[in-house]
């Protein structure tokens, strides 16, 4: 998309962020790209247990959405730069709430394979049909 002229502000979480950035040989070009990296909390502390699945989404959600939209009302206060479109990974859809709120279009995206989104879309279906049964 940067190719094509198209500015990216890449949000992550702060824990995934610093990962990311770490692992990257040639930082000092990043202030200088099209693409922009950038964190927001995760609501979680340093030390907390982010293996610990169902307190990181509890606190990703409670966090993450007002967190966002801060940053986008930022980046549209302080700058020449607007977000014009949101591409959110299905897991945090919420994203496209807080987009819609701002007027601002969105799209989600699967990085998995289709056949594992097509059966957990499914779901509710193979329990109603009895395929699976709910209790395993």
């Amino acid at each position: 998309m940067v190719e094509h002229g198209c500015k990216i502000t890449f949000v992550n979480t702060d824990f995934t962020h610093k990962r990311v950035m770490s692992s990257m040989v040639k930082q000092e070009n990043l202030h200088e790209s099209p693409m922009k990296l950038i964190s927001i909390p995760d609501g979680l502390g340093a030390d907390d247990d982010r293996s610990d699945l169902g307190k990181l989404c509890d606190a990703m959600l409670s966090t993450m959405p007002a967190m966002l939209e801060k940053l986008i009302e930022d980046i549209h206060l302080n700058g020449d730069d607007k977000i014009t479109c949101i591409v959110a990974d299905v897991m945090m859809g919420w994203a496209l709430e807080v987009g819609s709120k701002l007027g601002i279009n969105g799209v989600l995206f699967w990085p998995a394979s289709a056949t594992i989104f097509a059966v957990q879309y499914n779901i509710p279906t193979l329990i109603e049909d009895g395929i699976i049964d709910s209790n395993d």
